[in-house]
């Protein structure tokens, strides 16, 4: 059998070969050709699939007499079961992965390219379970949720690579854009298994574009009713043997303050970002290569200070980002792979507010060797990694330094077992020695049940880790001022436990298509690191008791020709049982509902509407927040060469300075209160797309 691209008609090596009734399979050659021996006589079912393509089926008769040619197209639409992963390691289709995967992909990218073309927060928000929280209330900063776990709990990685922990996560969801994103992958609970501490809560996979045969050339220029303005433009073509995309940015605002607060809702700012990348394509070796550029300054608090530079309260944010990644892969054989992993992440910022600055750098490095190994019933993959990251703070005050350096030195085994079509098993194990902290091992093991085509279930749990650093929601909304350093003679890493469990079931009766999924999870995280009170000061140090977060997130999908519903609505208790106390978790809403409707006629027209509900909170300082509903509207028109699109968000115009001040104290030295709700209110944006 030989395995192309749809598009190209070029050879996929590397593309898995499975028949699933006689647990048998293969990868493709160099020249995509794929050789299976020992097989009876008689009708199969195989499966051929890989990565960025959408997996097929085909039903062959034995023996065959001649080359079977199978094109692969590339993976479309986010109701998709077919799309492959890569954040389990697996390279595997959805609909096969034993480890409970959620993908943004395809027409929902789209549809926030044209909704926040700057950021990928908004695209992030509206996931089921996901919520990202403000940590400023004038410069717009804000960090990522899972089922309600403070952002830190959250690890985002790009490609596989751990790049925006630590001193950038305040900032990194706004400076994302996500023109250059192929899909989003998502995993719920604890899976520091998978790569490395910081996925307590779960972790984000953002997955690049990569290069096609076919010519992708893109161009966006969007602006605002606040006075935004985005330019980007995206470029990937694959020449034989090499290949390159280039994804560039300028992005920028205005001081805006639509409630007259004397504040800024969204700050003024100015951004660019360049990112090259290059492939190689060998007989046996690929190789990829790129850099990322971010530089930003950003300036939020009083209007008359940002307007008139009259005294008044300010932050500015200057940061600039550097990062370098590099990934190659030999096949061995046709069952064997080597792979090998690298990247550094150099991330300067300065954050200055009246009398005080926070001045630092961090840079870390992730290095991993792994082996893939087996065949797609039984899948073996295990390496070695090391971690470091090194953060320093250049002295402007008399303050104590908050400098660490810390080094992971982790190794990991995982398996795939398919004993049948029916059953896959996952199980995974981690040791990880850090320096200072000592070591740590991490199970994690998951199930996917196929009761039927139209019926399954996944089952899994893990341990996760976190390593301590004051990056923390809680720095942030007080710029890191008063926080004292880790006490690294006391700290101990936060260590959790997870685990969930879904069902769901699709059926499809001619263009109806529906999907239920259910999703109950639970997990613990014991001795979290909280901020205490020392005087003036405050310092980070390790509870007696535990953090918990539990509940149900419940997806239902309809697709009728070309109209989309999706409802989603998730159900949390966040608590924390210190000193034998209980409390609700502060900023942790029980219920979230989104309602997404969207009509979409393929390359042509787009309308979207969407509604989401938010209920009362509890708040930090005892009171509660209220509930609201949101609504947003799109409209898009495509032709060959371009589109002109028209968004809406919060058109109800919700705000939560409607509902009382969001600060305490003099506007001079302003003491903000805990952001449950939009600040910015209705803002209405729009701009044109060109594809060449």
């Amino acid at each position: 059998m030989r395995v192309k691209s749809e598009a190209g008609k070029q050879p996929l090596p590397g593309a898995s070969v499975t028949v699933s009734p006689l647990n048998k399979g293969t990868s493709t050659d160099s020249t995509g050709l794929a050789v299976l021996t020992g097989l009876p006589d008689g009708a199969f079912q195989v499966e051929i699939s890989f990565v960025g393509y959408s997996a097929v089926q085909k039903r062959l008769t034995l023996p065959v007499t001649k080359i079977i040619e199978v094109e692969l197209e590339e993976a479309e639409g986010e109701d998709n079961p077919n799309i492959i992963v890569t954040a389990t390691r697996t390279d595997r289709s959805i609909r096969n992965t034993p480890t409970r995967v959620e993908v943004i992909a395809g027409g929902e990218i789209s549809e926030n390219v044209s909704m926040r073309p700057g950021e990928i927060k908004m695209l992030l928000n509206e996931t089921t379970g996901l919520i990202t929280q403000q940590t400023s209330a004038v410069s717009n900063t804000a960090n990522l949720r899972i089922q309600e776990l403070e952002g830190r709990y959250t690890q985002v990685l790009r490609d596989g690579f751990p790049l925006y922990s630590g001193l950038s996560e305040g900032l990194s969801l706004v400076q994302i854009a996500p023109l250059d994103l192929k899909q989003v992958e998502i995993i719920k609970g604890s899976s520091s298994t998978l790569f490395g501490g910081g996925a307590i809560a779960g972790l984000i996979n953002l997955v690049s574009k990569t290069p096609t045969e076919k010519r992708d050339l893109s161009f966006l220029a969007n602006a605002t009713s606040a006075g935004g303005f985005d330019l980007s433009g995206f470029y990937g073509q694959r020449f034989k043997n090499i290949g390159v995309t280039v994804f560039g940015s300028r992005n920028s605002g205005k001081a805006y303050d639509p409630s007259s607060t004397g504040f800024t809702a969204i700050p003024k700012f100015e951004r660019y970002t360049i990112t090259p990348r290059l492939f190689y394509y060998g007989n046996k070796t690929n190789l990829n290569a790129g850099v990322n550029f971010i530089t930003e300054e950003r300036l939020g608090g009083n209007m008359d200070y940002i307007k008139n530079n009259n005294a008044g309260y300010f932050e500015k944010n200057n940061s600039v980002r550097f990062t370098t990644q590099v990934g190659i892969t030999h096949q061995i054989n046709t069952h064997v792979s080597l792979n090998f992993k690298n990247s550094y992440n150099h991330f300067g910022r300065l954050t200055t507010i009246p009398s005080y600055q926070f001045d630092g750098l961090q840079q870390s490095s992730f290095s991993e060797l792994s082996i893939n190994a087996g065949e797609n019933n039984l899948q073996w993959v295990g390496g070695v990694n090391l971690y470091t990251d090194k953060f320093s703070e250049v002295l402007h005050s008399n303050h104590p330094l908050r400098n660490y350096n810390y080094n992971t030195v982790g190794s990991f085994v995982q398996n795939t077992w398919s004993p049948t079509d029916k059953f896959s098993l996952e199980s995974g194990l981690r040791g990880d020695y850090t320096s200072p902290y000592g070591f740590v091992l991490l199970p994690r093991v998951s199930a996917l049940f196929r009761f039927s085509n139209r019926f399954t279930s996944r089952i899994g749990g893990g341990l996760g880790y976190k390593l301590p650093t004051i990056f923390t929601e809680e720095s942030e909304e007080r710029q890191f001022q008063n926080i004292l350093p880790i006490d690294q003679n006391s700290a101990q890493y936060e260590k959790s436990i997870g685990a969930n469990v879904d069902f769901t079931y699709s059926t499809s009766l001619d263009e109806l298509k529906l999907s239920i999924n259910p999703l109950f999870f639970y997990t613990r995280i014991n001795h979290p690191l909280v901020l205490s009170s020392q005087g003036m000061q405050k310092a980070f140090v390790n509870v007696d008791g535990y953090t918990d977060s539990k509940g149900m997130d419940l997806s239902f999908r309809l697709t009728l020709d070309d109209i989309k519903f999706y409802t989603g609505y998730s159900y949390t208790i966040a608590q924390n049982h210190f000193g034998g106390q209980t409390a609700t978790y502060p900023l942790a809403p029980k219920h979230k509902l989104h309602f997404d409707l969207v009509y979409e006629v393929d390359g042509s027209l787009r309308i979207a509407l969407e509604t989401y509900y938010t209920s009362q909170q509890q708040l930090a300082d005892g009171s509660t927040g209220r509930s609201y509903w949101l609504t947003g509207a799109l409209i898009e028109k495509s032709w060959k060469h371009f589109s002109l699109f028209i968004n809406g968000e919060d058109l109800n115009n919700v705000k939560q300075t409607d509902w009382g001040a969001i600060y305490s104290g003099p506007i001079t030295i302003p003491r903000f209160k805990d952001l449950y709700a939009p600040l910015e209110g209705r803002i209405i944006n729009g701009g044109v797309k060109i594809k060449l």
